[in-house]
């Protein structure tokens, strides 16, 4: 019981794309899905920074030679917290969308509209930055 989300970020951590399915699905055998997905948004991005969890021949085979792909692995001798470059974007970008009540749990009955609602808590994030930079007090 419960849902994942993929999702794509710029390099600011602004969301690009958002894939939710159930929870029992590894994320090495969700993300096929996803970078199909953002291949036909987005046809000029070639670059994927992803965690450790994705990492997996078959993730690499979907991939084929269109995409590189960087996994970004947390050391062996690290212990306790470690701020892992790249993998921060992500990170606080779920921060942010948890954030929103209506996110925070799993509170959806349809993987559309927690997808949706994820969007639109994104779009508000954008929408509160715009206009903080364009309106001078």
């Amino acid at each position: 019981k419960g849902r994942k989300r993929h999702i794509v970020t710029d390099t600011i951590g602004f969301l690009l794309f958002i894939i939710v399915h159930a929870a029992n699905i590894q994320d090495r055998d969700g993300a096929p899905d996803l970078l199909r997905a953002v291949g036909k948004r987005f046809p000029w991005m070639r670059h994927i920074f992803a965690d450790g969890g994705y990492a997996g021949d078959k993730l690499r085979n979907a991939m084929g030679d269109e995409w590189t792909l960087e996994i970004i692995k947390r050391s062996d001798k690290a212990k306790g917290f470690v701020l892992l470059p790249k993998r921060w974007v992500v990170e606080r970008t779920f921060a942010w969308l948890g954030r929103c009540r209506r996110l925070a749990k799993d509170w959806e009955r349809t993987v559309e509209s927690s997808k949706a609602w994820a969007l639109i808590a994104s779009i508000r994030l954008v929408m509160r930055r715009l206009a903080r930079n364009c309106f001078a007090a």
